[in-house]
């Protein structure tokens, strides 16, 4: 019986250090990354217990390969637009590229811009950042992983490790810009209050189309209105109806044909369908405050793009630095601002 407790204690010392070695490597991870996480929730929006748990899950808590030689935490691939660092590993297919960042924040930036900045995702900005059982869910249902068990995996990360502790930080800035973070000491309601304050506006909610009074119409436009007129990053427009066309749109509201096809980037006339927004003043030059970029979909120009977020589309090629010829590829990132 004796020799059976020796043997017994022998067999759980030997399995303590590898148990032990396993929570040092997610604790680590934590300690190591959570101010990263807070700092990017409040430039992006995304949860930082999501962004911890995901970059735990998808590195290995920082000691798979990818994460190790190439700071890439989340197995971001090179995509279209992707003129950084390169490794080959094998994943879906074999030798697929992946970008290679000089330091994990780089990783964790288009991690959260990623998500922000994908159509797929941007209804979970509408959510608080406070439900991360709602972000895990969402995650798996607008299909940013394979594995049925991804949500509830994401979920038991934030609980066993008290992730959403991260969600609740306030932050500030550092003297010399740096983005850092301290943690709540009450849940007062005015600490409540200056956390929200603090996180930008959902996509969804900046894209909001606004509609124009009449007697603010009439600020711009000196003709009677007959119909309603709408605003998208502060210019108005109009959504068209069957049988429209610009010269009967300018005729409408006192302007020259060319002027309007100029307005919404186009050179020549072309048919319009009911429902096509049609711009009735100059685009910007940038977007709304919040909308620093957008990721193309298929099938997307870039006078999609113009269009969609109320940009000229010249200023669209001055920010990115292309030539006048040059076509973005589904996938590649389009800067809207500075």
């Amino acid at each position: 019986m004796k020799k059976l407790f020796i043997y017994i204690f022998v067999f759980v010392a030997l399995l303590l250090p590898g148990v032990s070695n396993a929570q040092t490597a997610q604790e680590k991870y934590i300690s190591t990354y959570a101010d990263l996480a807070v700092q990017e929730m409040y430039r992006s929006g995304v949860p930082a217990s999501i962004t911890l748990a995901q970059g735990m899950l998808e590195s290995g808590n920082g000691r798979s390969e990818l994460a190790q030689k190439s700071n890439n935490h989340f197995g971001i691939k090179c995509h279209n637009n992707w003129n950084g660092g390169r490794v080959y590993h094998d994943d879906d297919a074999k030798e697929e590229c992946f970008r290679k960042y000089s330091h994990p924040y780089q990783s964790y930036r288009d991690h959260s811009d990623f998500l922000r900045y994908r159509d797929r995702y941007k209804f979970l900005f509408d959510l608080k950042t406070t439900d991360y059982k709602g972000w895990a869910y969402g995650l798996k249902q607008a299909g940013y992983a394979t594995d049925p068990d991804y949500a509830t995996k994401l979920i038991k990360l934030i609980e066993d490790y008290k992730l959403y502790q991260y969600d609740t930080k306030t932050a500030s800035f550092g003297a010399a810009g740096k983005h850092t973070s301290k943690k709540k000491t009450s849940n007062t309601p005015k600490e409540s209050e200056d956390i929200v304050a603090q996180l930008p506006l959902s996509p969804t909610v900046i894209e909001r189309v606004e509609p124009v009074s009449d007697q603010e119409a009439r600020k711009y436009f000196q003709v009677s209105l007959s119909r309603e007129v709408y605003s998208k990053n502060g210019v108005p427009f109009i959504y068209t109806s069957e049988g429209e066309t610009y010269e009967t749109i300018a005729d409408s509201y006192g302007l020259f044909v060319k002027e309007l096809l100029k307005f919404n980037d186009l050179s020549a006339e072309e048919m319009l369908l009911p429902g096509t927004v049609v711009y009735l003043q100059a685009k910007k030059k940038a977007a709304a405050e919040g909308l620093e970029m957008h990721i193309l979909e298929e099938d997307e120009c870039v006078r999609d793009i113009a269009q969609r977020y109320a940009v000229k589309m010249k200023q669209i090629y001055k920010l990115n630095g292309w030539s006048k010829d040059y076509k973005p590829k589904a996938g590649e990132s389009i800067k809207l601002r500075k």
